[in-house]
């Protein structure tokens, strides 16, 4: 039989400096605060429901 090497190589460490959370854009908070931006896409989003609704009622 051939053998089979079980040994590990590289040891990778759980929690390194580069696995940090992101950090949000300038603008990225701007949308997530605007309440215009917010309305805007609550529009948005019932519009597409009532089109899926639509669709299956149809």
């Amino acid at each position: 039989m051939a053998s089979v090497d079980h040994s590990i190589t590289k040891h990778v460490q759980a929690y390194e400096p580069s696995f940090e959370t992101m950090v949000p854009t300038p603008m990225v908070k701007f949308f997530r605060t605007c309440l215009i931006w917010q309305f805007i896409r609550f529009i948005i989003i019932n519009i597409k429901m009532i089109l899926v609704v639509k669709k299956s009622h149809g």
